[in-house]
């Protein structure tokens, strides 16, 4: 349990959130039931999580769309925007930066940052590229949340402790490699590769 919720709660919030946003603007309510079904959960799992977040469920009704929204919004920490920058500006890094639906989450790519030369000084997505140099005296001189890495492996590493020392308290990697991270820094991993593998086990084959 982190911040007073079980991490297998935080996990799941999102996937309750996208489903309520996708809701018909005049829906008042919802009940678990609904929920669980368009969030492929369980209507007991979900009236379990909902709970954390305070009573507010109505018997027979469901819970009020608006209020249950703003809950989740509330324990995600989503009620503020949240600045984030690229490292490493790639066929990924430069995707991820020109992506709209961030910033429709809360969340400002407001840097970007690479280690190529030809790179640096160039625009992606109305940024100017600055070099890796620079990242640790920004990383303390702006309120950066979150670091996206999407650097090649071997570099991944260097960076993600570079951002670990400047106090950047979350980040997600992309990079196809596991990252050693100490101190208050909260890490995430997205391995596509891995999730491929993965997958190709559920496809059978020769086994």
């Amino acid at each position: 349990m982190k911040w007073g919720l079980p991490v297998a709660t935080v996990e799941r919030l999102p996937r309750y959130l996208r489903c309520i946003e996708l809701l018909p603007p005049d829906q008042p309510t919802i009940s678990s039931k609904d929920l669980a079904r368009l969030s492929n959960m369980n209507a007991a799992g979900v009236r379990k999580d909902l709970s954390l977040l305070g009573s507010f469920g109505i018997r027979g009704v469901g819970y009020p769309v608006d209020e249950l929204a703003a809950r989740i919004r509330k324990a995600l920490g989503l009620t503020r925007d949240r600045d984030v920058v690229v490292v490493g500006v790639g066929n990924l890094g430069s995707a991820l930066a020109n992506y709209g639906g961030f910033g429709k989450r809360g969340f400002r790519i407001v840097g970007l940052y690479d280690a190529d030369p030809s790179k640096i000084g160039s625009t992606v997505a109305g940024i100017v590229v600055r070099p890796v140099g620079s990242l640790a005296r920004d990383a303390m001189e702006l309120d950066i949340a979150v670091a996206i890495i999407a650097t090649p492996a071997k570099a991944a590493q260097q960076v993600a402790t570079l951002l670990s020392k400047a106090g950047v308290p979350s980040i997600l990697n992309f990079a196809p490699t596991v990252l050693n991270i100490t101190g208050n820094t909260y890490l995430r991993q997205v391995d596509l590769a891995t999730e491929l593998q993965i997958l190709s086990f559920y496809l059978g084959g020769d086994r």
